[in-house]
């Protein structure tokens, strides 16, 4: 159910007329997805994104660029192994693939990209192109 509050009271549900095999469904791979989280800035020089993702290797995390300067980051946070005398009272992290895909503007350089690891931080740094200012030409005046 929606917390969207309804305009008469209680909550309303935007799934309502919907029969239940066509609602959305969300699995833990969804819970994975939307756990990657990422925050991108741009500096006079570049454009940097940093993933946070907390015990992954850096083996198991995919940087690539697409053309139409698209950046994708993708991986998969996989099940801990299980022994045969475990027994779980609770699985509240997240595990699964993860996929985070940006569009980036026309002013940078896609074939510098740059990506590290650290701690679990994926921080991606891809440099701007310099902006060239326009030529000013000074115009005599006749007269």
């Amino acid at each position: 159910m929606s917390i969207v509050p309804s305009f008469f009271g209680g909550l309303w549900d935007p799934f309502q007329d919907f029969p239940l095999s066509s609602r959305p469904q969300f699995s833990s791979e969804t819970a994975a997805i939307a756990n990657a989280r990422v925050d991108w800035k741009e500096t006079p020089e570049a454009h940097i994104f940093k993933a946070d993702l907390p015990g992954l290797k850096k083996e198991e995390v995919k940087v690539e660029v697409e053309e139409g300067r698209v950046l994708q980051i993708s991986g998969e946070r996989s099940k801990e192994q299980e022994e045969k005398n475990d027994q779980w009272h609770r699985i509240e992290r997240s595990r699964g693939k993860f996929l985070r895909r940006y569009r980036l503007p026309e002013n940078v350089k896609m074939g510098q990209v740059k990506a590290s690891m650290e701690n679990g931080v994926l921080t991606v740094t891809i440099p701007k192109e310099e902006v060239k200012k326009p030529e000013v030409k000074a115009i005599e005046i006749s007269g």
